[in-house]
């Protein structure tokens, strides 16, 4: 990826910034110009918070050229709180450990290098909520 079209893209990387539409509410991500649902193109910045459940995962075993040295990794549909589905890494976990309706949440890391004397590209990823009797069982 080029160093411009990352910058362009740095709110909805490190952000998950979509659009809400100002005519009848939709919410899309990543933004959409034009509202799928009403066809306005009336619309302004939304937020998501940046959590949700699994709808579905896989392990991914032959990766491409860039994503190679992380193989193996899980790649996930995410039910976003909002109520959009999106596709995104899911990280600090092992794929044995994943199930479906798992609540995640957003976190920032790297996605990769751009070569020797590249740039190093960080985004989002999702990881699985610990939930508190996980972290310190009695």
């Amino acid at each position: 990826m080029d160093i411009p079209r990352y910058w362009r893209l740095k709110s909805q990387r490190y952000r998950l910034e979509g659009k809400r539409c100002q005519d009848c509410g939709n919410l899309s991500f990543p933004p959409r110009l034009v509202c799928q649902k009403c066809k306005s193109r009336k619309s302004e910045p939304f937020e998501f918070k940046g959590k949700g459940k699994i709808y579905s995962y896989t392990t991914i075993y032959q990766a491409p050229d860039r994503f190679d040295s992380m193989a193996p990794y899980v790649v996930g549909l995410i039910d976003l709180e909002e109520g959009e589905r999106i596709t995104a890494m899911i990280t600090d976990t092992r794929p044995e450990d994943l199930e479906i309706g798992q609540e995640v949440e957003m976190v920032i890391r790297k996605i990769y290098e751009d070569g020797d004397r590249g740039p190093v590209l960080y985004g989002y990823k999702f990881r699985p909520i610990m939930k508190k009797d996980m972290i310190n069982p009695a």
